[in-house]
């Protein structure tokens, strides 16, 4: 993986980081006050951690529909949880990576799917593998 696409997983990478650190600190200290907004950071932190091992690995047997499946769930639940914070704030009184869009990550939760499909779309690793190599030049 070369070019964008190393830069994509590394942009995976940072947000399983962020999400798992912010869902592990609201988890442990103040897990009571809003048990369904911590868990749902919680999940986001597993679909950018599948997601990012999934890109990387998106060559082998597998791994390819395994990012497929990561990037589009995280897709909708970033659309769903980011419309919900807006109709409904009360159910997000407290902030998850997902909410009102991912603006608590300067709105990189609402892109990278985006991004990810586009991705994958035009790197399929069946596709690639077909693609014949350039011919060596005779010397």
């Amino acid at each position: 993986m070369t070019g964008i696409g190393r830069v994509l997983v590394i942009v995976y990478a940072i947000m399983a980081l962020g999400a798992t650190g912010r869902s592990f600190v609201q988890i442990v200290e103040r897990f009571d006050e809003a048990p369904v907004a911590y868990t749902l950071s919680a999940l986001s932190a597993v679909v950018y951690i599948v997601a990012t091992l999934a890109l990387v690995f998106a060559g082998r047997r597998g791994w390819y529909v395994v990012a497929w499946v990561a990037i589009v769930f995280e897709l909708v639940g970033v659309l769903v949880i980011g419309t919900l914070s807006l109709v409904m704030p009360e159910l997000f009184a407290h902030p998850t990576v997902w909410s009102w869009f991912g603006m608590g990550y300067l709105f990189v939760p609402l892109v990278l799917p985006f991004l990810g499909i586009w991705w994958l779309a035009t790197h399929h690793p069946a596709a690639e593998a077909q693609t014949p190599a350039p011919a060596a030049v005779a010397s």
